[in-house]
C-alpha cells in the first residue's frame, strides 16, 4: 500500500504555485461539493489517481470533489452506486480496467457499462507489472515459467479482486504460457501487497502506481511489464512480451458519469480534467507513477472505452472465466 507520505508528496509535486482559476462558464456547476467514486480500498491505483486529479479539480473548480472509496464485487459496488446516481454531474467515478473486464465476466450485472456511464475524460494507460516477493528464486519471464511448470498449482497469485485488470493479466499469462496458478483475490491492491510482503502470496500483476514503491525499494521484486515496450520508469524490466509473443495488458483510467449526464456539465468537465493533465507537475506526477497524460475528448476516451471492453472480453472468454 502506498504510504500517506508519499500519496501527499505525489499530490504535492503536482499543484503549481499558483492555482488557475476557472474559466469564466455562463454553466452554473458545481454549486456543492461532488462525489468521485473509486471502487476499491485507499492505497490502490485508482485511489491514487482519484485522490491526485481530485484536489486538483477541488482548487480549480471552486467545490471539493470528495474521494469515496466504496470496495468490492471486483469494482462493482461503486460503479453501480454511479450508474444509479442522479445524472447532475455531481457524482462521478474513477474508470478503470475492471469496468471494460467486468462486462464479460460477471453474469449477472445490473448494468451495462458502456451504456449506462457516460464517458467524460481519460487519464493515462499503466503497465501492470509482474512482480514477486522475496521467496520467489526466478529472475526473469523464462525461469518463473519453467519454475510453474515444474510446479503447477503451486503458486499463489494475488489480486485486487475478480474481473481486475491485475486478475486477468494473470489469466492472460496463464493461458499463453500453459501454466497455472492459484487465484486468490482480495478487496483492493493494498491487501494484497501487504500478504505478498508477508508471503502468503507469491506473484500479483498490479497497477504500476500501487505497487512501484516497493520494487524501488527492494521489498519486491519485477519480472515483466504487461505492455509491449518497456517502461521508462523500469528500464531494466523486460516486457512480458520478449519471452511471451503477443502478450499485452495495459490498464486505461479516465473518468465517467451516469448516463443523461448534461453534455455541457461533461464537457466542462473534459476541459478542466484536460488542463490539469497538461499541467508539468500532474504530468510529471502520472509518468512517476506508469503513465504519460492522455489528453482527449468524451468522444475518443468512449471510443477507447468500447476497443478496452472488447479485448478484454476475448480474455475472458479465452480463459473460460465467468463470476455468478
Amino acid at each position: 500500500m502506498i504510504s500517506r507520505r508519499r500519496a501527499i508528496g505525489l499530490i504535492a509535486s503536482a499543484v503549481p504555485a499558483t492555482a488557475f482559476i476557472r474559466s469564466a462558464s455562463a454553466l452554473d456547476y458545481p454549486t456543492r461539493p461532488v462525489r468521485f467514486v473509486v471502487g476499491y480500498p485507499p492505497g490502490g491505483a485508482t485511489d491514487i489517481l482519484a485522490r491526485l486529479i481530485g484536489q486538483r479539480l477541488s482548487e480549480s473548480m471552486g467545490q471539493q470533489f470528495v474521494v469515496e472509496n466504496k470496495p468490492g464485487a471486483g469494482n462493482n459496488i461503486g460503479t453501480e452506486a454511479v450508474v444509479n446516481a442522479a445524472p447532475d454531474g455531481y457524482t462521478i467515478l474513477l474508470v478503470n480496467p475492471a469496468n471494460y473486464i467486468n462486462t464479460t465476466l460477471y453474469a449477472n450485472l445490473k448494468f451495462n457499462f458502456v451504456r449506462d456511464v457516460a464517458p467524460i475524460a481519460s487519464f493515462n494507460r499503466v503497465p501492470n507489472v509482474m512482480t514477486v516477493n522475496k521467496d520467489v528464486t526466478a529472475n526473469n519471464v523464462a525461469e518463473f515459467i519453467a519454475y510453474l511448470k515444474a510446479n503447477p498449482g503451486k503458486v499463489n497469485m494475488a489480486s485486487s479482486g475478480n474481473g481486475t485488470s491485475v486478475h486477468l493479466s494473470g489469466e492472460m499469462f496463464m493461458a499463453m504460457t500453459g501454466t497455472k496458478m492459484q487465484h486468490v483475490p482480495y478487496r483492493g491492491a493494498a491487501p494484497a501487497i501487504t500478504d505478498m510482503l508477508g508471503g502468503q502470496v507469491q506473484i500479483m500483476f498490479d497497477n504500476m502506481p500501487s505497487i512501484i514503491q516497493h520494487i524501488r525499494a527492494g521489498s519486491l521484486r519485477a519480472l515483466g511489464v504487461t505492455t509491449a515496450e518497456r517502461s521508462p520508469q523500469l528500464p531494466d524490466v523486460q516486457a512480458i512480451a520478449e519471452t511471451v509473443p503477443g502478450y499485452e495488458a495495459s490498464a486505461l483510467f479516465g473518468v465517467g458519469a451516469p448516463k443523461n449526464t448534461p453534455k455541457e456539465i461533461v464537457e466542462l468537465l473534459n476541459k478542466q480534467v484536460n488542463t490539469i493533465l497538461a499541467e508539468p507537475g500532474i504530468r510529471k506526477s502520472l509518468v512517476e507513477l506508469g503513465g504519460e497524460p492522455l489528453i482527449q475528448s468524451p468522444e475518443a476516451f468512449g471510443a477507447m472505452v468500447a476497443a478496452e471492453t472488447e479485448k478484454w472480453k476475448k480474455v475472458v472468454e479465452f480463459a473460460g472465466l465467468k463470476v455468478e
